[in-house]
């Protein structure tokens, strides 16, 4: 199991840019792979972008050019800045990581921040 907290979000103007931060209990290098989801309101839970132990990273087609995820392993932690912001980005979005611990998987999610893009 891990603990994930995040941080950053809030209102930001169309275009406008912003980054979220996820701060995990455990080394990045012990975790699968983290991820960022967001839901918007009536809508599904959906994948943004993730990153694994590696370091690869994968885009939702909707962000890729917008968005970039990366890592400071030292800091066990993960930031999703997001760039050219357009109203359909505004979500709730959720830190989330996978892997496995003392032989049972595990899928932990974060308390989920705002994001909202106004116009």
């Amino acid at each position: 199991q891990v603990q994930l907290v995040e941080s950053g979000g809030g209102l930001v103007h169309a275009g406008g840019s912003t980054t979220l931060s996820c701060t995990t209990s455990r080394s990045l290098f012990s975790i699968r792979a983290m991820a960022w989801y967001r839901q918007a309101p009536g809508r599904q839970r959906e994948l943004v972008a993730n990153i694994s132990s590696g370091g690869t990273t994968t885009y939702a087609d909707s962000v890729k050019g917008r968005f970039t995820l990366s890592r400071e392993v030292m800091k066990n932690t993960v930031h999703l800045e997001m760039n050219s912001l357009k109203l359909e980005d505004t979500a709730v979005y959720y830190c989330n990581a996978v892997g496995t611990y003392l032989q049972r998987e595990y899928s932990n999610w974060g308390q989920g921040t705002q994001v909202t893009v106004s116009s």
